[in-house]
C-alpha cells in the first residue's frame, strides 16, 4: 500500500527514516503482455501465451559481472556488484526502468530497457541509459519518467527524463529547500496522478501531476501546516486523501475536487471508530480499503465504497496475521479485486484475493479454502496493564503447551519510537527459534505507531519513559502468567528499540537474562547535544531538545542507556570488548 513518507513497509507519515528500498517479496510486475520477473542475473519476462523466458535486463552488462570457480566439481559461478530492487513499466509496456542497489556499498542506480516484441539478452542496445543516485521513480508516460535522487540521506530533488527520438533530456522539476524533508515520487493505482510526497516527522505537502494533461505540471495539493499528515490516492476526477484531522488527529478519510484541492475543500468520508488505527490506504476501482489495527493490535480490513460511503463495511482476517502486504497493481489488472499477503513471524506469507463488491475473501490456494496452519503452534493476544494503567498489547507465540512455557526460554521484540510499528512479517530464523521450543514475544510499547498516532505521541519528548514502563508491565505480566522466567528470557531490538532495552537493562538488569542488540542508539544526550550530527535537528520531535529545554534534559538523563550504566557495568563491558578484540560500539545516531 503507498506510503506518504520513504519507507519498505507500510508505515504512516511519522515513522523512521531507517530503511531503503527493498526488494517486493512479490517480485513480479504484470504487463499488458508479459510477466516479468527477478532471477539472480537480471530481469526476466514471459508471454503466458507462447511460454517464452525472454532476457530483458542482464546485470552483466551493468555491472560487468565476474565469474569464478564454484566450491565444488568445479563448475563457473557468477556474482553480480547489483541487487534489483524496484521495476516500474511504462503505461503500454514500451520501456522498463529498475533500480539497482550496488552490493556491500551505498550505492544506487536506474537503468532504463527499451521494450521491444523480441528481447535478446545479448544484445546491450536494449539499455537506453543508466542514471546514478535514483532512489524513487515513476513514469507519466511511456516517454516521460520522474525520479528522485538520493544524496547521503536527504532525498530533496525530482527530476524528469525524457525520451526523444534524438535521445534523452532530464530536468529539474522540483527541490526541497528544507534539510528535514525526504522526497519521493509515487504513482496512483489508477495511474492518472503522479504525486511528489514531501515529508518530514511532523508534517506532510504534496504536489501532483495529472499524467492525462498535456503539461505535466505540479499542482499544490495544501501547503505544509505543522502537524498536519496527509496522503493523497485519485478516483473519478477527485481526490481521496487520508488525513490526521480526524477525531484526537488521528486518520480519517476526505475528499476534494481535483480542481480545488486545498483543505478548505476537504470533505469527510469516512471515520474510523473508537480505538481502532487506520494504518494505509488503497483505491481500487470505486471502493477506498483501509489496513487497520483492533485495539489488540489485530489486523482488520475496511472497505469504503466511494459511491455510498455510509455502507462501509468491516473484512475480518485471520487470527495469525501480523503483516499485509498489497500487490502492486499491473498494467491491466481487474480493479474490483484487491490482493495481497498475510504473513506473521512464524507463518510464511499466503496470497489472499478480496472481492470488493460483495466482501468475499478468499486465500490463494487451488480451491479458494483458508490454508490449514502447518505449524503446530499458538498466536495469543494479550494486554499488559502499565503503570498509568494504560493496556500495552503483547503478541505472543509458542509451540510448547501453556502448561510447559514456565521452563522454556522467552525471546521479547521490542521497538516504540517514531510510530514505527514492530517488524511483523514472516522470518524463517523465527520459525525455527519456535520449533526448538523458544516462546516469542512482541511488545507493542508506546512509541511505535500500532494503536495510532496518539500511541506515539503519549511517548515523544517528555514521555518517552512511559515506552519503558510499557516494556517493564510487559514482561511482569508474562511471567505472572507463567511464561517463561527472567533467568531464560532474552531481549532483542534495532537503532531506537535499543533504548527502552538498555534503561530497563539499568534500572532492572534481574528482569532478563540476555540482550541481543542491532545498530543500538544507546547516546541519546550526547547525540541530542550535537547538532553537527546528520538527524539531530528532526529529531528533536521524537527526544526533545536537551540544550533548549531543561524539562527535555531532565528527561533524557532519566533513562538514556549510556548515562545511565552503573561504573561496574561499565568495567565489565570495556573488558569484555578487550577480551574479545572488538572495539566498542558506536552510540550515537549516525543515521537513522
Amino acid at each position: 500500500m503507498p506510503s506518504p513518507v520513504p519507507t519498505s513497509s507500510v508505515e504512516m507519515a511519522s515513522s523512521d527514516y531507517e530503511s531503503e528500498p527493498t526488494t517486493s517479496k512479490q517480485a513480479k510486475v504484470c504487463g499488458h503482455h508479459h510477466v516479468y520477473f527477478i532471477e539472480g542475473d537480471g530481469i526476466y519476462r514471459m508471454d503466458e501465451r507462447q511460454r517464452e523466458l525472454e532476457h530483458v535486463l542482464n546485470l552483466g552488462q551493468v555491472s560487468g559481472g565476474e565469474e569464478k570457480k564454484g566450491p565444488k566439481n568445479g563448475e563457473r559461478m557468477q556474482t553480480f556488484q547489483w541487487t534489483i530492487q524496484r521495476i516500474r513499466l511504462s503505461p503500454q509496456e514500451k520501456h522498463l526502468a529498475a533500480t539497482l542497489k550496488a552490493n556491500h556499498r551505498e550505492e544506487l542506480r536506474c537503468v532504463v530497457v527499451k521494450l521491444d516484441r523480441k528481447m535478446s539478452s545479448l544484445d546491450p542496445s536494449h539499455i537506453m541509459l543508466t542514471l546514478d543516485k535514483v532512489f524513487s521513480l515513476e513514469w507519466a508516460t511511456d516517454e516521460v519518467l520522474f525520479y528522485t535522487t538520493l544524496e547521503g540521506l536527504r532525498c530533496s530533488r525530482v527530476f524528469r527524463l525524457d525520451l526523444t527520438s534524438s535521445g534523452s533530456r532530464i530536468t529539474s522539476v522540483y527541490e526541497e529547500e528544507r534539510p528535514d524533508v525526504f522526497v519521493e515520487v509515487a504513482l496512483s493505482r489508477d495511474r492518472q496522478i503522479l504525486s511528489i510526497n514531501c515529508n518530514n516527522r511532523t508534517s506532510s505537502e504534496v504536489l501532483l501531476i495529472d499524467t492525462t494533461a498535456a503539461n505535466l505540471e505540479p499542482l499544490l495539493v495544501q501547503p505544509r501546516q505543522l502537524d498536519l499528515l496527509y496522503h493523497v490516492e485519485h478516483w473519478r476526477r477527485c481526490l481521496v486523501i487520508l488525513a490526521n484531522t480526524g477525531p484526537g488527529q488521528e486518520y480519517e478519510v476526505v475528499q476534494a475536487p481535483l480542481t480545488d484541492p486545498s483543505m478548505a475543500s476537504w470533505v469527510s468520508l469516512f471515520v474510523p471508530g473508537p480505538g481502532s488505527a487506520v494504518k494505509d490506504m488503497e483505491v481500487v476501482g470505486d471502493h477506498c480499503v483501509l489496513a487497520g489495527t483492533t485495539p489488540t493490535n489485530e489486523l482488520v480490513l475496511t472497505v469504503v465504497p466511494l459511491t455510498h460511503p455510509m455502507k462501509a463495511y468491516t473484512v475480518p482476517l485471520p487470527s495469525w496475521a501480523c503483516a499485509i502486504e498489497t500487490k502492486k497493481p499491473g498494467l491491466a489488472d481487474e480493479s474490483k479485486v484487491l490482493e495481497f499477503l498475510l504473513s506473521s513471524p512464524v507463518h510464511p506469507p499466503v496470497p489472499y484475493c478480496l472481492y470488493l463488491e460483495d466482501g468475499l475473501l478468499l486465500s490463494g490456494t487451488e480451491d479458494g479454502s483458508f490454508p490449514v496452519n502447518r505449524g503446530n503452534y499458538t498466536t495469543r493476544r494479550l494486554e499488559a496493564c502499565s503503570q498509568d494503567h494504560t493496556l500495552v498489547p503483547v503478541t505472543l507465540f509458542h509451540a510448547v503447551p501453556v502448561e510447559g512455557l514456565r521452563q522454556m526460554p522467552l525471546l521479547v521484540h521490542v521497538y516504540g519510537a517514531y510510530g514505527r510499528d514492530l517488524h511483523m512479517e514472516f522470518c524463517p530464523g523465527k520459525r525455527l527459534l519456535l520449533e526448538q521450543g523458544w516462546t516469542l514475544a512482541y511488545c507493542h510499547i508506546r512509541g511505535g505507531g500500532e494503536l495510532g498516532l496518539s500511541w506515539q505521541r503519549q511517548a515523544q519528548k517528555e514521555g518517552k519513559q512511559k515506552g519503558v514502563e510499557d516494556l517493564q508491565a510487559c514482561l511482569q505480566h508474562l511471567f505472572s502468567l507463567c511464561v517463561s522466567s527472567p533467568s531464560l528470557t532474552a531481549l532483542t531490538a534495532c537503532s531506537a528499540g535499543a533504548v527502552p532495552v538498555g534503561a530497563l537493562c539499568n534500572r532492572h538488569p534481574h528482569m532478563m537474562r540476555a540482550v541481543s542488540l542491532q545498530a543500538p542508539f544507546l547516546d541519546v544526550l550526547g547525540t541530542m547535544e550535537d547538532p553537527s550530527l546528520p538527524l539531530t535537528l528532526e529529531d528533536g520531535e521524537e527526544w526533545g531538545d536537551p540544550l533548549g529545554n531543561p524539562k527535555h534534559r531532565l528527561s533524557i538523563t532519566s533513562y538514556c542507556p549510556l548515562h545511565n550504566i552503573s561504573p561496574q557495568e561499565a568495567l565489565n563491558l570495556a573488558f569484555l570488548y578487550k577480551e574479545l578484540g572488538l572495539d566498542p560500539p558506536r552510540y550515537k545516531r549516525k543515521r537513522s
